[in-house]
């Protein structure tokens, strides 16, 4: 079992819920409040709903050996649009207005992945400085989407993207679901996940096999973008509120960081979306102890880092391997040096 790829960050997750239930053993507690379900266990899954949205478009995207440093940008400017809309609406609470809102939203992430997979794919910039020009512009834009205000509605509709519930779980948990289930599907059971992840092992030869690679390439990073665009619609429903300078900060990282977590290297080639999901549920619960333990915001990013760390170097076959000839008391090195051999002088 330990040589399963997901058996350590199961392991982590199992035991920072157990950290979480000693110190406070009312951390796993569940209730039911007007049909509806409350809990720490259920505010971590809703609150882990927009990292995994991101997450699933950043595995596609790593899987073909780039990266996607936009998908904050573009949460904010998504929300910022579908806010903007909104707001400016005579009847907020219409859902024509709210999928209006939705729409014109979804629509302008995806000409910004478009954006993205284009100096990526055809004009051949490194995917790190291409999409770093978005993650820096897509901010400003968004600053001027909201021309520097945060933009408040009051939409019911729109806040259940983030808050509403269905068959007593929050809504934001079956969008995410559905999305992992959508992708999982469109990869697993059609040819087009091992012709990403062919593309993503050696780009070369998968044109030379007949795989239009750079077609696969602009298309994970639209479809990055469009995760990014949900994951913004539940990041500004949560609050009610647009606010481009702060609206997925950052989430870009934990994306990656979940990526990495779940087993997805950051070379390319095999992904494996359910470790990305486990990834972002570890992030996710690693926040909320955070908060739980009422450790100083001066403090918090460091603890996480160190966790983070620890996580990362547990999962390493190697650091395991080497932990283990420590242990043993091996040599350090598996290999050894040999000895040169004296010849014999006849008389």
């Amino acid at each position: 079992m330990a040589s399963h790829r997901l058996f350590w960050p199961v392991a982590v997750l199992v035991v920072m819920l157990a950290v979480n239930t000693i110190y406070r053993p009312g951390f796993l507690a569940v209730e039911v409040n007007n049909g509806h379900l409350y809990g720490t266990p259920i505010d971590i899954l809703r609150l882990s709903a927009p990292l995994i949205l991101v997450g699933l478009g950043m595995t596609l995207v790593i899987s073909t050996g780039g990266i996607d440093l936009s998908v904050g940008s573009i949460c904010a400017i998504s929300g910022a649009i579908a806010c903007l809309h909104i707001s400016q609406a005579p009847d907020q609470n219409s859902l024509v207005t709210v999928f209006t809102a939705l729409a014109m939203a979804l629509g302008a992430a995806l000409v910004l992945g478009a954006w993205n997979g284009v100096l990526v794919s055809v004009i051949g910039i490194q995917p790190i400085i291409a999409t770093l020009i978005l993650m820096v512009a897509g901010r400003g834009l968004a600053q001027l989407v909201t021309e520097g205000q945060i933009i408040t509605i009051n939409s019911g509709p729109y806040r259940a993207i983030g808050l509403g519930h269905l068959l007593t779980l929050p809504l934001a948990i079956f969008i995410a679901l559905g999305a992992a289930l959508l992708v999982a599907a469109l990869t697993r059971r059609t040819a087009l996940g091992m012709i990403i992840e062919s593309v993503g092992g050696n780009r070369e030869a998968s044109r030379l096999a007949g795989i239009r690679s750079a077609r696969m390439v602009f298309l994970v990073y639209v479809v990055s973008a469009a995760c990014a665009a949900v994951a913004g619609f539940m990041m500004t429903a949560n609050v009610s509120s647009a606010d481009g300078n702060n609206a997925g900060l950052w989430v870009e990282l934990d994306a990656i960081l979940a990526v990495v977590i779940g087993g997805t290297s950051l070379a390319g080639g095999r992904f494996y979306l359910s470790g990305t999901i486990l990834g972002a549920l570890i992030i996710q619960t690693l926040t909320t102890t955070v908060y739980a333990m009422n450790i100083s915001p001066q403090t918090a990013l460091l603890f996480k880092a160190v966790v983070v760390i620890a996580v990362c170097l547990i999962q390493a076959p190697e650091f395991r391997a080497k932990l283990g000839r420590r242990r043993r008391g091996g040599p350090a090195s598996p290999t050894s040096t040999p000895q040169p051999q004296k010849e014999e002088v006849t008389a």
